[in-house]
């Protein structure tokens, strides 16, 4: 009996490890910061926080901006020049829909996917402006806390008839960052 508290006080630690990070995706426009909603959507933001650690959105781009919706990003296909394949890549796996009552307002962060709800991987897209039809039908797994200026930066740039950005919006670097580093700067 004390083996298994002592395991389930290890795992209740690295999950609390988890709910300590927040995103930080670095562009040449700025750089955005992501608090995950680890109650709403535990296996999405496991996916992320796992990508993340392994550089899977490093050189990655927002290859889809539509004004007065949102900016997408998370395709390792759009690591290419070759403009014909971006939106189409993914992780090699899906993640089960975690659809929630979090409303898609500016600044929500969401996952992407094909018609079918259990087929997110890597691509999310935020919202810049309230996009409220969208509830209950995609995964929301976190929020904007800082960089929706830059956000607003990317969306505005000037886009292909595919919506992708004609000058690419690369992420530079995406990592996670202990909470506790960002309220100490706050101070």
């Amino acid at each position: 009996m004390r083996k298994i508290l002592l395991l389930l006080g290890m795992v209740i630690m690295s999950l609390n490890a988890f709910a300590e990070k927040i995103m930080v995706i670095e562009t040449d426009l700025g750089n955005i910061e992501i608090s995950f909603m680890q109650d709403k959507a535990p296996l999405h933001v496991k996916a992320i926080q796992d990508l993340v650690t392994k550089g899977f959105y490093d050189g990655c781009t927002f290859h889809r901006v539509i004004p007065g919706f949102m900016i997408q990003g998370g395709d390792p296909n759009s690591k290419s020049a070759d403009r014909s394949m971006h939106g189409t890549g993914g992780p090699g796996f899906n993640i089960k829909a975690e659809f929630n009552d979090i409303s898609h307002k500016r600044g929500i962060c969401s996952m992407a996917r094909s018609q079918n709800p259990d087929s997110a991987g890597s691509q999310f897209f935020i919202v810049v402006k309230d996009s409220t039809f969208l509830d209950r039908q995609y995964t929301v797994w976190g929020q904007v806390t800082s960089g929706m200026d830059v956000a607003d930066k990317i969306v505005a740039v000037k886009r292909d008839p595919n919506d992708n950005p004609v000058q690419r919006v690369v992420m530079k670097k995406v990592y996670l960052k202990d909470t506790k580093d960002a309220k100490e700067k706050a101070k």
